[in-house]
């Protein structure tokens, strides 16, 4: 199916689905790992699960302009649901796998959903849960029927019945759906997708057709991908980079999906498929960086110093690939053999061989981070983008990326910097607004510019800059303004370093909240005979202060004088989104943090050398202990209050 980008753009989501299974229905749509198998599912067999559904829909009482929400992890039924109830008409809403119940019904009641898509028994019992909060849900169709047989109630359908009754439908209205899917227009809200919820509740963006379809066309004239690629979806198909790949560039693309066996597995099943294309939120590089640190300081003596050796040449090749330069032939012979002797097997080990060009977006990385996966042959790139202008509206080119910047637009974007320093944008990627919310949608939208929030600004040769969200900009006592993001990614480039929290706004000088990595802290600990119990236990014991305490020394060489970590603390609990102290993307909540834990923010600048905490720990079954701590408050330098 090979037709001009702007031809593409003339159809919906599902009427391009149509259009594969009918031009090529037996080329692989979709992968599905089950039980260490991989079941390949084929444009056609993908268009008929959609129609069927779209027909059990129909069936029960679904018009067009309804909405389906989906609590699932990565499956193919998500795609079955979402783009069946696009297909007659009406509207997806993505819900996070991880959502709480009551996330979950402000979710549900804000949309306005009357059919919930949910995975298993567990998403199931949530629902139960809520059940007299959501009165507009009128039935909840279940995906795994392990655990259901005593659930015996009306409210709940498999989703083996729905498509079950969807075959019936199709019987006696043959013509029901496609008639519905092929009258569809390509500004018609397709999909609502929540924001990040940084500063308060998420709102809804309602996504159009068009809107998706000119993001995947827009961003594969940049990078090209083939139909024989492949790709695998294993981050929550309710955040916007997840739909961008798995729907709106796979579909306009037309590359395989794959669909790991489970969440915990995905990294495994990474191996096996040996994607062409990745996108991942920092949080995942980071990750990966740090558990490849892991395993170097696992290897004898000799194997790490020649890893050190040989990452130094890497990061020398690096800078000249990223900036498209030739190489000296000494540094080029150098890297091959780099390369042959450990960059290529790493790359294998990771399930990288194969990949041509990897995304990280969602939030900024950490350019320690970004160079280190060049410096292995990782080709990286930055991309910047919001819900609202659907997840990409600038990428970096092949031989022209730059650790500090995000690239440059996408074909069709349209930037200016505001008198304010805000970044506008405008294109046909962004939404229509937010759901319901009217003041918001005019106070973000205005005269055709999306309003990102964000302050930046513009390289002469067009990168774009990202510096915070404006709310987030801060100022020292002297006036000088800053970001504390910045310090924040330069903190958690350590390995022992998970997240990082950093105060400063007129104040005489930077402060942060750390937490530990248990990972790596924890291996750390026991190469040394330290014992530990929890993680409260492992982020008060004086020897992992004093860890912290010089990489924090080794980050503030790097920094300004007026940008050092002066003092800091190691919080006793890892921050968590189930608390609210991260969003379900993994951004931090500052203002709530600061609120939270207003007592240990005042140790900071007062100069206590303790402080003492009480915090919450929650366990998956529901139950919450309170737990007291006191917390050791760490200086740095001079300065700062005795």
């Amino acid at each position: 199916m090979i037709r001009p980008s702007y031809e593409l753009k003339r159809y919906t989501l599902p009427q391009l689905l149509r259009l594969r299974a009918l031009e090529e229905g037996d080329r692989v749509a979709l992968r599905e790992k089950d039980l260490g198998i991989w079941n390949e599912i084929t444009y056609a067999e993908y268009y008929e699960k959609v129609l069927l559904f779209a027909h059990g829909l129909l069936s029960l009482g679904f018009n067009p302009g309804d909405r389906l929400a989906i609590l699932a992890d990565n499956i193919p039924e998500w795609l079955y649901a979402e783009l069946g109830a696009q297909a007659v008409r009406g509207i997806s809403v993505g819900v996070y796998q991880s959502s709480l119940p009551p996330e979950i019904a402000y979710m549900l009641t804000y949309t306005g959903a009357s059919i919930v898509l949910a995975e298993d028994q567990e998403q199931v019992d949530k629902l139960y849960e809520i059940r007299n909060e959501i009165p507009q849900v009128r039935h909840v169709i279940y995906e795994d029927e392990k655990g259901m047989g005593g659930y015996r109630d009306p409210w709940l359908l498999s989703f083996q019945e729905v498509l079950e009754r969807g075959r019936e439908h199709r019987t006696k209205h043959p013509e029901a759906v496609e008639k519905l899917l092929l009258s569809a227009s390509p500004e018609e809200v397709c999909h609502l997708s929540s924001t990040s919820g940084t500063t308060g509740r998420p709102k809804a963006a309602m996504l159009r057709h068009r809107n998706m379809v000119h993001m995947g066309v827009a961003l594969q004239e940049v990078d090209p991908l083939a139909p024989t690629d492949d790709y695998l979806s294993f981050l929550p198909l309710a955040w916007i980079g997840e739909q961008m790949m798995s729907v709106a560039m796979a579909l306009t693309g037309g590359f395989a999906v794959n669909f790991p066996e489970a969440v915990e597995t995905a990294m495994h099943d990474l191996k096996e498929i040996g994607p062409h294309v990745m996108f991942s939120p920092p949080r995942v590089w980071e990750s990966i960086q740090s558990n490849i640190f892991v395993r170097i300081s696992e290897s004898p003596r000799f194997n790490r110093f020649v890893y050190e050796r040989l990452l130094r040449i890497g990061y020398r090749a690096a800078e000249y690939r990223m900036r498209g330069r030739p190489m000296p032939l000494a540094l080029r012979l150098a890297y091959w053999l780099s390369d042959q002797l450990l960059f290529k097997p790493l790359r294998d080990q990771l399930g990288f061989l194969r990949l041509r060009r990897a995304y990280t977006g969602g939030a900024a990385l950490g350019p320690d981070t970004f160079r280190f996966f060049h410096a292995i042959g990782v080709n990286l790139k930055q991309i910047y983008g919001q819900t609202e202008i659907i997840g990409i509206a600038f990428v970096h080119r092949d031989g022209d990326i730059r650790y500090d910047t995000v690239g440059k637009p996408i074909p069709g974007t349209e930037v200016r910097i505001s008198e304010e320093g805000e970044i506008l944008c405008r294109s046909d990627a962004v939404c229509a607004g937010y759901w319901e919310r009217p003041e918001a949608t005019a106070e973000t939208f205005r005269e055709g510019w999306l309003h990102t929030g964000d302050a930046g600004y513009l390289t002469e040769d067009g990168h774009l800059v990202v510096i915070d969200r404006l709310s987030d900009v801060m100022r020292t006592q002297s006036g000088e303004i800053f970001s504390p993001q910045f310090v924040e990614n330069k903190l958690k480039f350590s390995p022992y370093i998970k997240e990082a929290v950093v105060f400063g706004d007129r104040k005489p000088y930077l402060a942060a909240f750390l937490n530990v990595d248990p990972q790596t802290v924890g291996k750390w600990a026991e190469d040394r005979g330290l014992a530990y119990t929890t993680y409260l236990d492992l982020s008060t014991k004086p020897e992992v202060a004093e860890l912290i305490q010089k990489e924090v020394e080794r980050v503030n060489r790097d920094l300004p004088e007026t940008l050092k970590v002066r003092r800091f603390l190691l919080l006793p609990k890892l921050l968590d989104a189930d608390d609210e102290e991260l969003t379900r993307t993994g951004k931090v909540r500052r203002g709530l943090i600061a609120r939270k834990y207003g007592p240990l923010v005042e140790a900071l600048y007062s100069g206590q050398e303790e402080a003492e905490v009480e915090t919450e720990f929650r366990y998956q079954d529901g139950t919450v202990q309170r737990v007291r701590a006191r917390v050791p408050v760490l200086t740095l330098g001079e300065g700062v209050p005795a």
